[in-house]
């Protein structure tokens, strides 16, 4: 069953409104189905379209945010629970702890680099948690075209690839969780 999901997403809002429109969608349909958020903790970006959008439908949100960051990306002091870690690297351990599942929405090299890490971590068998990247407005589609071409290239194992589920809304991503949650009874 999945209780919590942590969400990676942007600190900034992008150019298009769609993504800004997707994290608000997505936090309020975790909420409406009972789904905790945990996510990076500030209050800008698509982070903040997420949490306030869940708050304002009733829905649990659990920031983490490193000492580092929380001045520069606004902590958000308005969620359920904040934990304020020493470093980046204790922020992504609570994440993944407190986690069912990973939801990716757009962003730069911070939402990358954290999926690029849950994704390691399941390749090595640190976690079997379900990894969904919502790929609003085809944003990842040449990422998901370069992860083809490191398989084709024999650096990447097919079955790795796998791992990264797509999703090209958020009723679709929220439906290959509840796939997902539903095999592994």
């Amino acid at each position: 069953m999945i209780s919590n999901v942590a969400i990676f997403c942007a600190s900034a809002n992008g150019t298009n409104p769609i993504y800004r429109e997707t994290a608000v969608e997505l936090g309020r349909m975790l909420a409406q189905q009972n789904i905790g958020i945990i996510y990076g903790g500030a209050n800008v970006g698509l982070m903040q379209a997420l949490a306030e959008s869940s708050l304002a439908a009733g829905g649990r949100v659990v920031g983490v945010i490193p000492e580092v960051l929380v001045n520069l990306e606004v902590a958000h002091h308005g969620i359920t629970e904040l934990h304020v870690t020493s470093t980046m690297h204790t922020r992504k351990a609570m994440m993944g702890d407190l986690a069912d599942a990973f939801l990716i929405l757009p962003g730069g090299f911070g939402t990358f680099e954290e999926m690029f890490e849950v994704l390691a971590w399941q390749t090595l068998k640190i976690h079997q948690k379900p990894i969904v990247l919502i790929n609003i407005n085809g944003f990842y589609d040449k990422l998901l075209d370069f992860l083809d071409h490191c398989v084709a290239e024999g650096l990447l194992k097919q079955r790795n690839r796998e791992v990264l589920l797509v999703a090209n809304s958020v009723e679709d991503a929220l439906a290959q969780l509840d796939a997902y949650a539903g095999s592994s009874r």
